[in-house]
């Protein structure tokens, strides 16, 4: 069941997935329909799931689950990597590769291996204050609160 995500609760579980290039504006639209129709039909056991739905700077899916009705169950979350291997495929993009690093450089987003993040930390270039984005938040609070932050407040800290 789709849900305005931000009327999901804080303690919601999320799940964000981060393009390794920007959508158009073309591609926002039919990702939101996209969107809207699976979260509309994502259920555990047979159960409706209350989920929402954002995109962020054209680049960050980001799913919310309100697991007060329903958790998510391992078919659900097989479903959910499913359609977002989909989406990898239509739009030519990466969504699912966990081994790299999403920055601010000024009002721009880079996507850097993090190979490539750590080569860039020891020529300082990127810094502790270099604002990064930390996917591995679990929950709608965490995501408000802990994941646009500065490296140094986040896992990143090792490298920089």
């Amino acid at each position: 069941m789709l849900v305005d995500f931000n009327e999901l609760p804080d303690h919601s579980r999320i799940w964000i997935y981060q393009a390794n290039r920007s959508f158009t504006d073309e591609e926002l639209e039919e990702l939101r329909a996209s969107l809207t129709a699976f979260l509309k039909e994502w259920t555990a056991h047979g159960s409706d799931l209350h989920a929402g739905f954002e995109i962020k700077y054209k680049r960050f899916i980001v799913i919310g689950l309100d697991q007060t009705n329903a958790s998510a169950s391992g078919c659900s979350i097989d479903a959910s990597v499913h359609f977002i291997q989909s989406l990898e495929q239509k739009y030519n993009v990466q969504l699912l590769d966990r081994m790299n690093v999403s920055f601010k450089q000024g009002e721009y987003i880079a996507y850097k291996p993090l190979k490539d993040f750590k080569k860039l930390a020891k020529a300082k270039s990127v810094s502790p204050n270099t604002i990064v984005f930390n996917n591995l938040v679990a929950t709608k609070q965490e995501y408000l609160e802990n994941w646009e932050v500065p490296a140094s407040e986040s896992w990143h800290s090792r490298f920089v």
